[in-house]
């Protein structure tokens, strides 16, 4: 009985993942709790307009802000190319940079990632509940590693 209550946990928990991964997207699984929080529309402090370019670079690089604040990026894709907006600690980035060298296609759904269409806009909403620095990046193959990545930096709330 055992054995076969582990083998159904195991079959479930591969058809989750081979799901996940046959689809192309992932949702949730980035463990942004060390960089803040989903933000809410209404509490938006500022907006912060980034833009996105083929010569794999983010303008502006740098974003200061206070703990506590919530802020909405725009982001705008002047490229032609696809990009990508992901908030995240730096291991994090790098983990996930790794997961999409090796699933190109793969979509994102989740409130910290906004990905991009050339000539197109997206945004993200984001409360930052720490002091310290979190990181962004384009994390599709070859966009990182030619340093298309920046900070957001977390000071003291006012």
């Amino acid at each position: 009985m055992k054995n076969t209550i582990n083998f159904i946990a195991v079959c479930a928990l591969l058809a989750l993942a081979s799901g996940t991964f046959a689809a192309g997207n992932h949702a949730g699984g980035h463990g942004t709790e060390a960089i803040g929080k989903p933000g809410v529309a209404a509490k938006v402090s500022r907006t912060v307009q980034i833009d996105m370019s083929d010569a794999m670079r983010f303008t502006p690089s740098t974003v200061s802000v206070r703990k506590g604040e919530t802020v909405r990026f725009v982001v705008k894709n002047s490229g032609q190319l696809k990009h990508e907006f992901n908030l995240g600690t730096e291991k994090d980035l790098k983990e996930h940079y790794e997961l999409m060298k090796k699933f190109p296609e793969m979509e994102h759904d989740e409130p910290n990632i906004a990905s991009v269409e050339p000539g197109k806009t997206g945004e993200v909403i984001w409360q930052f509940t720490k002091a310290g620095t979190v990181n962004f990046a384009c994390l599709h193959p070859g966009h990182y590693e030619a340093g298309m990545k920046g900070a957001v930096k977390v000071g003291a709330a006012k």
